[in-house]
């Protein structure tokens, strides 16, 4: 069985759009033959607790169906940022080629060491809720009563507004 995950794509190094189309490109191969995936604009955002001097990200979100478990995801989308170069660094939000985070996994919520389901910060994060809220506004995460898009107009954050990149990526 198919479940809907969403994972936000992130990259403030390189060419930052072509790693996300990179990263969008492999995660849509992901997908079982027929189905059909839903994707943000891109926008750019300010650095958010990284080193100083850390470039802008560019930030969307899609939307996939995936046969298999939240962790066979994860695997996976750990294989696509390493297969277009990010590079393993002890730095904590160290800039980087292409950073995915899965965000849910249909109605799946999992409280682990290596995976959190939904994405424990997701709701706290204007470059996370935009894009979400783009392709998304009315779900209801598990263990939520919240819109997706009711979070984002309450989002109490000191993030600065976000600029729109490109809408067709």
């Amino acid at each position: 069985m198919a479940h809907r995950a969403g994972i936000s794509l992130g990259s403030n190094l390189g060419n930052r759009l072509a790693n996300l189309r990179k990263g969008r490109d492999l995660l849509v191969n992901l997908m079982p033959e027929g189905t059909n995936y839903l994707q943000s604009g891109i926008y750019q955002s300010d650095p958010v607790d990284c080193p100083p001097e850390s470039r802008d990200f560019y930030n969307a979100v899609i939307e996939i169906d995936f046969i298999g478990s939240p962790h066979e995801l994860l695997e996976a989308t750990q294989g696509i940022e390493y297969h277009i170069g990010r590079i393993a660094v002890s730095q904590r939000n160290a800039p980087r080629v292409l950073d995915l985070d899965i965000l849910y996994f249909g109605n799946i919520t999992i409280d682990g060491d290596i995976l959190t389901l939904p994405h424990p910060r997701l709701t706290h994060r204007r470059f996370v809720l935009e894009p979400l809220s783009d392709i998304r506004p009315q779900l209801i995460l598990p263990g939520d009563e919240t819109t997706v898009g009711e979070h984002l107009r309450k989002l109490d954050s000191d993030e600065p507004e976000l600029s729109i990149v490109q809408t067709m990526w």
